[in-house]
């Protein structure tokens, strides 16, 4: 069904890094869940909920963003008049620089795209929905922002922006990080809110010298605006950490899990890459994974993940561990509770471990 919305995806958050898995990609590059990225769910939701503008503010290292995203053809937002806008910094301004210039993009897109709503969504959670009830319950309440939110209160640690709200669920006060969480109502980066007031909203944190345009800096306008909560209560996962993407990739072992993010009978889009289907040796043993294709597994892989183009040779052991793209396991290697990023090369015999806690991260690229 059509959504009178456009869509605006965060792509970085400067409060959450994942060491090297984010040191040379924005953090909605990720890659995810054996042939994703973590935008594709936020940006499949919006397609999912009939939006056909969405925008991408992408205000570091982008490139990785750009190669995956391209024209939007894969999300069917390659599209004469509206489609798949990137907006990084500078992007619309003759200056070099300067950061009133940083909102240049954003405030040109929101003029271009004349949607009644804007739907805008930062990129470290996982879930699968359309955002259809989110705008019925903005318009019943006449809100000026409705914001989703879910009760795991601080489970994923932080950052985590902790909700107050009266009996009708207007938002009274909110809590960055609390020690103390006085309720478990925490957001989940997803807000609505109508375009001409987001316009009026830009324009005055430009007029005074406040360019942090994100979700956290208009919830804070609570006293000032109508800020309904709307809870979520659907499979959620969070990526805040090294810790945190570890183990919701884990948690995609569940079937349950599975069933809710790709199963419910809403697509989750990415670019397309055909690969031939996964090879497996004849001494392999595979147990409780997920391969993607164009694997070859002459080894042992147990509750591991690996990516497309991934090969565990002979004699390797790879268990409780992500490996991503085009990586190569040489024979004789054990991985524990390690994370391989893309182009990955594991000399023979090397041994890593690490903890459910502390999984050991590998850089893109690297040779070990």
């Amino acid at each position: 069904m059509f959504l009178n919305a456009m869509g605006l995806i965060l792509a970085d958050h400067n409060r959450i890094q994942l060491s090297d898995l984010s040191r040379p990609r924005a953090l909605a590059a990720i890659p995810f869940a054996g042939r994703y990225r973590i935008i594709d769910f936020m940006l499949s939701n919006m397609v999912n909920s009939g939006i056909t503008s969405v925008g991408v503010i992408a205000m570091h290292k982008y490139k990785s963003l750009m190669d995956h995203l391209g024209t939007g053809s894969s999300w069917d937002l390659d599209r004469k008049n509206k489609g798949l806008s990137l907006l990084p910094p500078f992007i619309y301004s003759d200056n070099d620089g300067g950061e009133a210039d940083s909102l240049s993009g954003l405030l040109d897109f929101i003029r271009m795209h004349r949607r009644r709503y804007v739907i805008i969504a930062n990129s470290n959670v996982v879930f699968n929905a359309t955002f259809h009830d989110l705008v019925k319950q903005h318009q019943a309440n006449e809100a000026d922002i409705s914001v989703l939110y879910n009760r795991d209160g601080m489970a994923y640690g932080a950052p985590s922006a902790i909700l107050s709200t009266d009996r009708k669920g207007w938002v009274k006060d909110v809590l960055f990080n609390p020690p103390k969480p006085p309720s478990r109502k925490n957001t989940i980066g997803v807000m609505v809110i109508e375009r001409e007031r987001l316009m009026d909203l830009v324009h005055e944190d430009v007029a005074r010298g406040n360019y942090d345009f994100s979700i956290d800096s208009l919830i804070r306008r609570h006293d000032e605006l109508k800020i309904l909560a709307v809870e979520y209560k659907g499979v959620l996962l969070r990526i805040n950490s090294i810790e945190t993407y570890f183990s919701s990739t884990m948690a995609l072992f569940d079937e349950a899990i599975r069933q809710d993010l790709f199963w419910s009978g809403l697509p989750v889009y990415t670019k397309i890459k055909d690969e031939a289907p996964a090879r497996y040796g004849v001494e392999n043993q595979v147990e409780n994974s997920l391969i993607s294709d164009g694997c070859l597994i002459q080894g042992t892989v147990i509750n591991s993940l690996l990516f497309r183009g991934v090969t565990v040779a002979k004699h390797a052991v790879v268990e409780n561990s992500i490996v991503m793209q085009d990586s190569y396991v040489s024979e004789g290697v054990t991985l524990e509770q390690v994370i391989l990023d893309k182009n990955c090369f594991i000399r023979p015999g090397i041994k890593l471990v690490g903890q459910k806690e502390f999984p050991v991260v590998i850089g893109k690229g690297a040779v070990v």
